[in-house]
């Protein structure tokens, strides 16, 4: 058991680009589930399928990874708001990540959704990581 499941499904994430596989599973939630929607909405991945193991009750996820001329399309995985710190931030104060070329995705009482959005719906919450 793990006591971040966000920062499991980063590193997972992490280590499977750094090993160069092509795919990697991590159990479900529905957290994790929206931020792999954003991370497919955005162009980090290619896309993800929750696969249903018959004699267990747990679904997992199953994250294609993107890769362009051989290089990762995610090259910076970075959790901010942690169980033993939780960053909150208002929609002025959201970063900007790499000048525009990542995204901070943020969890608000709408949803999950990237620091762009956010700040576009005037709605600050929770930045839970940038990517770039």
């Amino acid at each position: 058991m793990t006591t971040d499941p966000i920062a499991d499904l980063l590193t997972r994430i992490r280590n499977a680009i750094a090993r160069g596989h092509k795919t990697t599973t991590v159990p479900h939630s529905k957290m994790k589930e929206s931020i792999l929607k954003i991370l497919k909405g955005q162009g980090f991945i290619m896309g993800y399928k929750i696969i249903e193991v018959e004699g267990e009750i747990q679904k997992n996820l199953e994250i294609d990874l993107k890769y362009v001329n051989r290089k990762p399309m995610i090259n910076e995985l970075i959790r901010i708001s942690k169980p033993g710190v939780r960053r909150y931030v208002s929609y002025k104060s959201i970063p900007r990540v790499k000048r525009g070329l990542g995204i901070a995705i943020v969890t608000t009482s709408r949803g999950v959704m990237t620091g762009k959005d956010a700040r576009k719906q005037k709605i600050g919450g929770e930045l839970i990581c940038t990517i770039a």
